[in-house]
């Protein structure tokens, strides 16, 4: 099948982006008469480990670093920024400056730069071990926050001093690299279902319970808090973190941290980057409703002294069609401004409502309103991940359990 118009797209288009001679199926999706190819198969491995350890940190509804590398690799060079306007994670910026590229990435959720920042600068585990053993781990403060059903009293005793160290050392201007990079991974191991992690059993580590969700568990599962070693945890998921991470990886991250652009606020107004500086962007919006973000990220929101409430106004996800297509508009608007001529943009929009809305059918038209070229839509074909064996979700039916992907070229 090769499209009507160049407009259209084509599928040597999409070939190039996986040349390696797997078939897939091929299909099409019909956008303001132009006949968009799609092309459905395995681009990248489904393998949970198989990318950089730097990446293993956990954020929700976040995609696997193949995804970005599949179009980092295939559509730019070495130098050539690279944007993620919704940054989660940072998966996509720290993808892009361990190849070699210029990062930009925003996100509404201010923990989006605080979980990226520390790993475009990452210390040695020599210099983690004494920063942690100049922490004073005991503190008097206490908010009336009650924890009692995540953490045992001496692990919540040490979180609450290693909370108040983190507050005072950014109060006064003190707060350095290493610091900063303590307060990623604690953060990262507040809560989980293993004992890596400082407290009972309870949900994935990409979403926090509430307090009382929380008690529910612990009685049906009559468990109890176990004392967790705060410092010690943070010295071996260092160490977990780092342990890919070469001579030459530690050089070019420093060098692409250095000119990292990352921001705080809306997709839609992207102020600090330059008018047609993009040579590509990967990123995954909000999927309508199925993701509550505020709500899951209340606990590292109070650790690291943010306001989840208003953070929730901030992250409140459109929970119409009719919503998130007009928000969506604003964002190809500004991707639009910043996109250099050639540049392209990657836009997944993985799965909803059980198959029975397609959002790249949403998102193709609203790029070509603002003169991007569709070249096509890829699908990458997902086997059942972690989080969906927990909750029992089959794949490709429920959840955001696929790729969709749409791929824009900008003349």
């Amino acid at each position: 099948m090769q499209a009507d118009s160049a407009l259209g797209g084509s599928r040597k288009a999409l070939e190039a982006l996986a040349p390696d001679g797997e078939a897939g199926q091929w299909s099409e999706v019909q956008v303001q008469g132009l006949r968009v190819p799609c092309w459905e198969r395995a681009f990248w491995t489904a393998r949970q480990r198989q990318a950089h350890s730097l990446h293993e940190i956990s954020y929700r509804a976040c995609y696997k670093p193949q995804l970005p590398r599949c179009f980092i690799e295939a559509l730019t060079a070495p130098d050539d920024r690279v944007l993620d306007p919704f940054g989660g994670r940072g998966t996509t910026g720290l993808e892009a400056a361990l190849l070699g590229r210029r990062v930009a990435s925003n996100d509404a959720n201010p923990l989006s730069a605080l979980l990226l920042a520390p790993r475009l600068d990452p210390p040695d585990p020599e210099a983690v071990a004494e920063r942690l053993g100049a922490i004073p781990w005991r503190t008097t403060e206490h908010d009336g926050l009650d924890l009692s059903m995540f953490y045992h009293p001496d692990t919540e005793g040490a979180l609450r001093a290693l909370r108040a160290w983190f507050l005072a050392r950014e109060a006064s201007g003190d707060l350095d690299a290493v610091d900063a990079w303590i307060r990623m991974v604690a953060t990262n191991r507040l809560t989980g279902h293993s004992p890596g992690f400082f407290s009972v059993y309870t949900l994935p580590p990409n979403q926090a319970t509430s307090p009382k969700s929380q008690q529910a568990i612990n009685a049906k599962r009559n468990q109890t808090p176990p004392f967790r070693d705060v410092p010690s945890l943070i010295l071996r998921k260092t160490r977990q973190l780092l342990k890919d991470l070469a001579a030459e990886d530690r050089a070019r991250l420093r060098e692409t941290g250095a000119t990292a652009h990352l921001s705080t606020g809306d997709a839609a107004n992207l102020q600090g980057i330059p008018e047609a500086s993009v040579a590509l962007t990967v990123t995954s919006p909000p999927f309508l409703d199925v993701v509550q973000y505020a709500a899951d990220n209340w606990l590292r929101c109070w650790f690291n002294g943010l306001d989840a409430d208003a953070l929730g106004t901030r992250l409140t996800v459109p929970g119409s069609l009719g919503a998130w297509t007009q928000a969506m508009g604003g964002v190809f608007r500004e991707l639009a401004r910043v996109t250099r001529s050639g540049g392209h943009v990657a836009f997944e929009v993985g799965e909803v409502r059980k198959g029975t809305i397609r959002l790249e059918e949403t998102i193709l038209p609203l790029g070509l309103a603002v003169g991007f070229e569709p070249l096509g839509v890829l699908v990458n074909r997902q086997v059942f991940t972690k989080t969906a064996h927990i909750w029992g979700v089959d794949n490709n039916a429920r959840g955001t359990n696929s790729n969709r992907i749409a791929l824009f070229r900008k003349p």
